[in-house]
C-alpha cells in the first residue's frame, strides 16, 4: 500500500478519538503513487501467457475464467475487471471459480501476508526495540508509513499493528532489522513461499514495494492468506480495524514526560465500511497498492459455516474502491454457489507431498524446490492446531476456536470480526 510520502504523522494524539480516526480514514483514502519499477524487460505484460503453472490442478494453468457450473447454479458476476482472481473454499482449499489464477503480476503490499507468516512466529509480542536510523534505511519512495520513530522503543505487537493497519514499511522494515535484516528476511520469505508451494512468487523486498521481478500470483497470494490464519497472532491484526500507535513523548503540565498515542484504522474498507459497504462476515486479510501492481486484495469471510477466500489483483476499472467491490461480488457468488459448482482446482498443501492433489494435476516443468523446507514452519501456531477469531457481538468479545485446516476441520469465524481499541 503506497499512501505517504514523508516518515512524519499528524498530531492525531491531541484530537479526539473520533477526529483522530476520520484523519486515519481521509488519510488511507487518498494513496499516492509509487515512482515506477523498471519494466522494459516485460513481455507483453497486458496479456497473461498462454501456459501458466498447473499448481493445484491443469485448469489453473489456462488463461481466462475458469468454472464449472452445476445446473441452476447462480452465473459469475458480471463486470469483473481484475487482471486475476481466485474464490476458494478456505477449509477444504476447492477452488470454486478463478482468472488467470497463476499469472504472476506485482503484489504490491499484500505480499505482506508472506511476511507476517514467515516472521511472525520468530519474534515475541511483548519484546522491545529502540529503532536505530539504520533501521528505516531502504524504503521506496512513497511508501506508507505507520509512523515509526528513530530512537523509540515499540513491542514488536505495536510494529505489527503497524503493518496490518495501515501497511506501514517502516515497520517492515524495523521487523525485518529485529529479524536479522532485510537480505535474509527476504530469503526466509522465498523459502517459505517455497515450501507452501507457492511457486509464482519471487520475493525482492519484504514489504511489497515495486521493485523489477517482484512478481506473486492471485494464487500464491491466496496459500499465503491460508497459512497465515492458521496463526492467532495473525488472526489478530489482520481482523483489527482500529487501535491506539505509540507516538511521542510530550511534557503534561507538572513537566512529566507522557507518551502519547494516536488512533490508526485498517486500510482494508470491506473490514472498516469506509467508502463501500462494511462486508458482513469479513475477517481480514490484507489489501495493497503501487503503481505497478494497481489495487491488489485478498480477504477471507464467513457465511454460516462456510468460510471463503477471495483474492483480487489490479481491476482494469478505474471506479474508486473498485478492487473492494469486485470481492464482495465474487464473495456473494461464492456463498450463493459453493454447493452447485464442480471445483477447477485446489490449494495445495505445503511441503512436496502438497504437489500431489488437485484435480489433473500435471507438474511437467514446475520449478523445482531449492529449499527442501523453510526456515520457517507453515503449521500453526503452537496452540495444538487451534485458532481463534474475536469479534463483537452486542459489545462483548467473543472468541471461537477450531482445528487448523492441516486436517480439513471447520474454521468458523464470527460474523462480524472487528477488533476496536480498548483504551
Amino acid at each position: 500500500m503506497i499512501s505517504s510520502s514523508a516518515p512524519k504523522r499528524g498530531s492525531a494524539a491531541s484530537l479526539t478519538t473520533a477526529a483522530a480516526l476520520l484523519l486515519a480514514a481521509l488519510l488511507a483514502a487518498a494513496p499516492a503513487h509509487a515512482a515506477p519499477a523498471d519494466r522494459s524487460d516485460d513481455k507483453d505484460t497486458a496479456k497473461p501467457p498462454a501456459q501458466m503453472s498447473v499448481v493445484g490442478g491443469k485448469r489453473l494453468g489456462r488463461p481466462g475464467t475458469q468454472v464449472s457450473l452445476k445446473a441452476g447454479a447462480p452465473a459469475l458476476p458480471k463486470g469483473l475487471s481484475g487482471r486475476s482472481w481466485l474464490v476458494a473454499d478456505a477449509e477444504s482449499g476447492d477452488v470454486l471459480a478463478a482468472h488467470n489464477a497463476h499469472w504472476k503480476l506485482p503484489p504490491a503490499s499484500t505480499l505482506k501476508m508472506l511476511f507476517a507468516d514467515t516472521v511472525l512466529p520468530k519474534l515475541p509480542k511483548d519484546r522491545e526495540h529502540k529503532v536505530a536510523l539504520s533501521d528505516l534505511e531502504g524504503m521506496g519512495a512513497g511508501s506508507s508509513l505507520v509512523g515509526v520513530k528513530e530512537n523509540l522503543t515499540y513491542t514488536v505487537h505495536d510494529l505489527w499493528l503497524g503493518v496490518f493497519l495501515r501497511s506501514g514499511n517502516d515497520a517492515v522494515h524495523v521487523l525485518s532489522a529485529m529479524n536479522g535484516g532485510k537480505a535474509k528476511t527476504v530469503q526466509e520469505m522465498q523459502a517459505h513461499a517455497e515450501q507452501l508451494n507457492a511457486l509464482d512468487t519471487h520475493v525482492v523486498t519484504p514489504d511489497g514495494y515495486d521493485e523489477k521481478g517482484q512478481v506473486s500470483s492471485a494464487y500464491d497470494l491466496t496459500l499465503f492468506a491460508r497459512s497465515g490464519l492458521q496463526k492467532a497472532d495473525f488472526r489478530e491484526y489482520c481482523s483489527t480495524a482500529t487501535a491506539q500507535f505509540p507516538g511521542e513523548y510530550k511534557k503534561d503540565k507538572k513537566g512529566h514526560k507522557k507518551r502519547e498515542s494516536f488512533a490508526i484504522q485498517n486500510t482494508n474498507r470491506l473490514l472498516t465500511g469506509f467508502q463501500v459497504p462494511q462486508y458482513k462476515g469479513i475477517a481480514g486479510v490484507k489489501n495493497g497498492y503501487t503503481t505497478n501492481a494497481g489495487s491488489t486484495f485478498t480477504g477471507v469471510a464467513q457465511r454460516g459455516d462456510r468460510v471463503l477466500l477471495v483474492t483480487v489483483m489490479n481491476p482494469q476499472k478505474q471506479a474508486a474502491s473498485e478492487v473492494y467491490k469486485e470481492t464482495a461480488k465474487l464473495f456473494d457468488w461464492g456463498f450463493e454457489a459453493a454447493d452447485s459448482v464442480e471445483p477447477v482446482g485446489t490449494l495445495v498443501r505445503p511441503g512436496p507431498k502438497g504437489l500431489a492433489s488437485g484435480p489433473g494435476v500435471d507438474h511437467a516443468g514446475q520449478k523445482s524446490h531449492k529449499h527442501a523446507q523453510a526456515a520457517v514452519s507453515a503449521g500453526d501456531d503452537g496452540s495444538g492446531g487451534r485458532w481463534t477469531a474475536v469479534g463483537l457481538t452486542g459489545g462483548s468479545l467473543v472468541l471461537l476456536a477450531a482445528v487448523a485446516y492441516a486436517v480439513h476441520r471447520r474454521w468458523p469465524l464470527p460474523e462480524l470480526v472487528r477488533r476496536r481499541s480498548r483504551g
